[in-house]
């Protein structure tokens, strides 16, 4: 398909946001069931938006609500309906061919659906039926470690709490997550050197900073209502620096959808320094920084560094000193692929702010060194002291709704001792003590044979995790699937012998139990936990809420089982209670979450108390990454289009980036075009590179772009295909899809 070319934008937000919103509300639902649903979103006796965790404001307007959780409302409530007459009219190898955009844009589940051995078709049953199949199958595992129990960040509160009881009551910590493949890395490098893995800011701290540096994120597409508190802090004051490989339009101009100046004008501009590194350049950035304020203590000593807090609060700091003194500017700017002057102007910025953010997304995470990258953004906020005060700390920027409140709540495969002995003096048990499976090790073990048995509560597993072909080989040696779901996805066709669909109820739905009407509860990116309440009647009769669902797994897995599952799901005042008496900061949870704006959970770091064993907070050591590369190579990064929200495709447009009705392409450097004898609109093949193996993507069409030399850019989904499976953070094992070596072959053919 030839792709329908135009400009970039040179803003985000405006008319075409307002426009794709109505447009997109309309095909789904109608425009007055979208304007009656969004007037309920992100409001206090409301839902909460499906999309990402970006928190409320504590005081709201009626349209709380971005583009891209618009378009994740109406996909969720839309009129369209995936039922048993649609598996009979449609074989699995027949939606196999369906793109992933065609796949979501099917409908809602309606009815648990079972795939018998062998089967081309799924068929209806009922629920007795499916939780019966699922208990007989568990039943013949030898050890619990058998079975994967993967989660989504969508999953609530209350039912990601019943889910890791059931899978460490059944006898394992085999709980991979979302997580594990974006931001495990902020969590593994924040814990060790401030003693949380969560970040440390308040939506409020943006009103009040004097910089905020963003290092590797696109806010317009993937986090739209951060433009506002960046707009705010812009017009307060602060200073703005992006670091990215693109050119992104929403680090640039913001055009407020409800500021008539900004529609009427050209919005507001946002960045002061743009930063266009290389990838993975970033943590070359980082030092660079802190050079050049150790470089202005030096020659004004005293009045730069907050020596008190270094010398009281902090250790590692003459380490961290002694390894800069080995790179030079020049050296720096090489590996970043920023000029000197660039980075000398970063740095003085942060020298005159006396209150700094660091933000960042996946283009810090997803890199072999994404730990490292994460200790450093640290290392560069402990010069000046920036934690426990007004407009300055650390902003890791969450993706799902409430991955964060999903790991809180005990979705990890790597609990800690403190975490295990509340839960079992809390439930009377004694639950497993060594470590699971993440994402990563669960599809080799599923690979392998080692898991038999994988559940999903929520998501698309398969498009989400790299190295397709592998993870699609791992999920069919499987005996059994289970996915827990609201819509059509990938990972509904490629399954194990067996296969089970549950259909749950979303988020925008009314949630009726025994005891009449339930809210769920969420926590978003800056620890504030707060209710959803849906209002929508259910899609279908037959949906289920995940935490019944959660009971009738426990049920099915362990029948014999003395506690009273559904009691608990019979009024969900009755989980939030367990949660209290299990996870500290939960005091009196019923009461506080029925406040206004809910309640924040304690975070050490953010009330000036590092939470380490010391502590203080640590500096540390890192060093460069290794960025050559062999002649004919380049570093890809994968990234998504504006017209999508993780592996749900909402259409096939990439507005910002002027690219539409083509998802295949590969955004490459003009000049290095020129070199490798490639024009606009070649389609090549993409290959990667990793331990003496390679992933081949075929068919994407090279298309110029603003993106550094020897760097380039894909789409994901698409180009998961060639993530290696053992390409992957060193500590976090986040798989490495920021940074992955690749070549390009001319390919015969057209995209498909």
């Amino acid at each position: 398909m030839k792709p329908r070319r135009g400009r970039p934008t040179k803003s985000a937000g405006g008319w075409g946001a307002v426009r794709s919103t109505l447009e997109h509300g309309q095909s789904e639902l109608g425009l007055g069931r979208t304007a009656k649903l969004l007037m309920q979103l992100n409001q206090q006796d409301g839902f909460d938006c499906p999309g990402c965790a970006w928190p409320d404001p504590e005081h709201r307007s009626a349209f709380e609500f971005c583009e891209n959780g618009a378009k994740a409302v109406a996909e969720e409530a839309t009129r369209k309906r995936v039922g048993p007459d649609f598996f009979a009219r449609h074989s699995i190898q027949e939606l196999s061919t369906w793109s992933d955009y065609q796949l979501g844009r099917s409908g809602r589940l309606t009815h648990p659906m079972y795939r018998a051995p062998g089967a081309e078709h799924y068929v209806p049953v009922s629920w007795a039926q499916a939780f019966e199949t699922i208990g007989r199958s568990f039943a013949t595992l030898k050890t619990p470690d058998k079975a994967c129990f993967y989660t989504s960040g969508r999953t609530s509160n209350e039912a990601a709490f019943l889910y890791q009881l059931l899978v460490r009551k059944f006898g394992t910590n085999n709980l991979p997550d979302c997580s594990n493949m974006c931001h495990e890395s902020s969590g593994k490098g924040l814990g060790p050197v401030i003693g949380i893995g969560k970040g440390t800011v308040t939506l409020e701290d943006f009103e009040k900073a004097d910089a905020i540096y963003v290092f590797g994120q696109n806010p317009g597409t993937n986090h739209p209502r951060m433009l506002s508190a960046l707009r705010e802090a812009k017009k307060a004051g602060a200073t703005i620096v992006s670091i990215n490989p693109l050119r992104e339009p929403g680090l640039e101009r913001f055009k407020h959808p409800q500021k008539v100046t900004d529609m009427l004008g050209p919005g507001v501009a946002l960045t002061d320094l743009y930063l266009q590194v290389r990838i993975n350049g970033d943590l070359a950035v980082l030092k660079a920084i802190i050079k050049g304020v150790l470089e202005a203590e030096a020659a004004a000593p005293g009045t730069v560094l907050d020596r008190g807090f270094i010398d009281q609060r902090t250790e590692g700091f003459a380490a961290m000193c002694a390894e800069l003194e080995a790179h030079s500017w020049e050296d720096l700017a090489s590996e970043s692929d920023v000029p000197v002057a660039q980075l000398r102007e970063a740095a003085q910025i942060y020298v005159r702010a006396k209150a700094t953010i660091v933000c960042w997304a996946m283009g810090l995470t997803q890199h072999v060194n994404g730990v490292a990258n994460i200790q450093s953004v640290v290392n560069l906020l402990l010069l000046k002291g920036n934690f426990g005060r007004p407009g300055a700390g650390a902003c890791p920027v969450r993706g799902h709704s409430n991955v964060q409140g999903d790991r809180t709540m005990g979705i990890w495969e790597a609990p800690s001792d403190a975490f295990l002995d509340r839960l079992g003096a809390a439930l009377a048990f004694e639950p497993p003590r060594h470590h699971g499976h993440a994402v990563v090790p669960a599809i080799e073990a599923m690979h392998s044979g080692a898991v038999s048995h994988f559940v999903a509560m929520g998501g698309n597993f398969l498009s989400a995790a790299p190295d397709t072909e592998f993870t699609a080989e791992a999920l069919r040696n499987c005996a059994l699937t289970v996915q827990i779901s609201t819509k059509l996805n990938r990972s509904h066709l490629v399954t194990g012998t067996e296969a089970i669909i549950l259909p749950c109820l979303g988020r925008t739905e009314l949630d009726t139990q025994a005891s009449g009407e339930q809210f769920v509860t969420v926590e978003n990116s800056m620890g504030i936990v707060h209710r959803s309440r849906g209002k929508l009647p259910p899609a279908s009769p037959h949906l289920r809420s995940e935490p019944w669902i959660v009971a009738g797994l426990a049920n099915a897995l362990i029948p014999d089982d003395a506690w009273d599952w559904q009691h608990w799901v019979s009024d969900y005042d009755h989980i939030r209670n367990l949660i209290e008496s299990a996870i500290p900061g939960f005091d009196e949870y019923n009461r506080r979450v029925r406040a206004c704006n809910g309640f924040a959970l304690p975070n050490g770091p953010r009330e000036g108390r590092f939470t380490t064993k010391s502590g203080k907070a640590h500096f540390t050591v890192h060093s460069l990454p290794d960025l050559s590369l062999a002649p004919g190579r380049y570093w890809m990064m994968t990234t998504r289009t504006h017209d999508q929200y993780n592996t749900t495709i909402y259409g096939l447009d990439d507005r910002y980036r002027g690219i539409r009705g083509e998802r295949r392409v590969v955004l490459m450097n003009p000049e290095d075009m020129a070199a490798a004898g490639l024009v606009d609109e070649d389609v090549v093949d993409v290959t990667s590179h990793h331990e003496g193996q390679t992933r081949t993507g075929r068919r994407f069409m090279v298309l110029p772009y603003s993106i550094p030399r020897g760097c380039l850019g894909s789409f994901f989904p698409e180009a998961n295909v060639i993530v290696p499976i053992r390409r992957f953070a060193r500590i976090s094992l986040t798989p490495s899809s920021k940074s992955i070596e690749v070549s390009l072959s001319k390919s015969t053919g057209h995209t498909t």
